[in-house]
């Protein structure tokens, strides 16, 4: 079955109970077979002027294709938009209900009218999961199909803007959060002599030490995302991921955004940028992801104690740095 009808199809199978946003495969490939046939209409042309054998689409593999780019990449850009915002917020609540307790799990059961059984709780990760990643093998696929058509690479040229621009669903933090939510679920359910797993391909992984995430799933796709902060160079410690998809320890990313642990991320400079791609402004919305925190201080359970130790004496310090600066300015000294 081709991947297009095997995406309709279970888009449909997903919509018939909650209404989700989709990529429009559909659309945009008859955006793209108008563009082709509009092509190959100026190729016949060309040959019978001048008997040229050779197809010219320099306007298309250097500059702007003025057939399909107004309405390709615009559709593109929206659809990825609305997907992997609807994803951020369904996974958010997915976890924000799996962590609570008490009274405020009631409420959001009762507000987002989710059922909060073991067995749906695992289901709807499973879907989200399944969700992401189809979307993004859409996604992968018709940008392939565009460079094909134009003989350029402006289709991985737009993948990378839309990185830029925080649309590319694997790049959410939701989904590591997601994948450690899943091994942690798995590991309690083995200790209790019932498994039921996501994807059977997920695990953490430690090679020579350094630990990471890596699924395994359909279509040739496997995510691998390193657990190792490259501000410090030891496991994450409470880790934080920016809104550009990388993760380092909570105090680590501080120090870099020039804010104290008191104030938070979310006081940061927009200005100030990520060590590792340079992206400014990816401090203010950055994710807590207690799953993975979990799940790193289950299976690191020596280092996680000696950290904590370490890390408790420097929140302590950093903090009485913070109140005792506080007190300096307001006393006028």
């Amino acid at each position: 079955m081709k991947f297009c009808k095997k995406y309709e199809e279970y888009m449909e199978g997903q919509c018939q109970n909650k209404k989700l946003p989709r990529v429009g495969l559909k659309k945009l490939k008859k955006i793209l077979k108008k563009c082709r046939k509009c092509h190959q209409s100026r190729s016949v042309v060309g040959l019978s002027a001048d008997n040229n054998n050779v197809h010219d689409n320099s306007s298309c593999s250097q500059h702007q294709c003025s057939v399909c780019d107004g309405s390709f990449f615009p559709s593109l850009l929206k659809e990825m938009s609305e997907v992997v915002g609807s994803f951020n917020k369904r996974a958010q609540k997915l976890l924000e209900l799996h962590l609570s307790s008490g009274f405020r799990k009631y409420l959001i059961l009762l507000k987002e009218k989710i059922q909060g059984n073991h067995i749906a709780l695992v289901q709807e990760g499973k879907d989200l999961v399944t969700y992401a990643i189809i979307n993004a093998i859409a996604v992968r696929k018709i940008l392939k199909k565009y460079d094909k058509i134009h003989y350029s690479k402006q289709g991985q040229a737009f993948k990378s803007q839309a990185q830029s621009m925080h649309v590319e669903i694997l790049q959410s933090p939701w989904l590591s959060e997601l994948m450690a939510f899943h091994i942690n679920l798995r590991e309690n359910k083995a200790k209790n002599g019932k498994a039921l797993a996501l994807f059977d391909g997920c695990f953490l992984v430690f090679n020579e030490g350094k630990p990471s995430l890596t699924c395994e799933l359909f279509d040739s796709i496997k995510l691998d995302i390193d657990l190792t902060c490259s501000i410090c160079l030891d496991t994450v410690f409470d880790p934080v991921s920016l809104t550009c998809g990388h993760i380092f320890c909570y105090i680590c990313a501080c120090k870099v955004a020039s804010v104290t642990i008191v104030d938070g991320l979310q006081a940061a400079n927009h200005k100030e940028k990520c060590p590792l791609c340079r992206e400014e402004g990816v401090y203010e919305s950055a994710v807590h992801l207690e799953e993975l925190n979990i799940l790193l201080s289950r299976s690191c359970p020596e280092y996680w104690k000696e950290r904590l130790q370490t890390e408790r004496v420097e929140r302590l310090r950093l903090a009485k740095e913070h109140w005792e600066s506080q007190c300096r300015a307001f006393m006028g000294v």
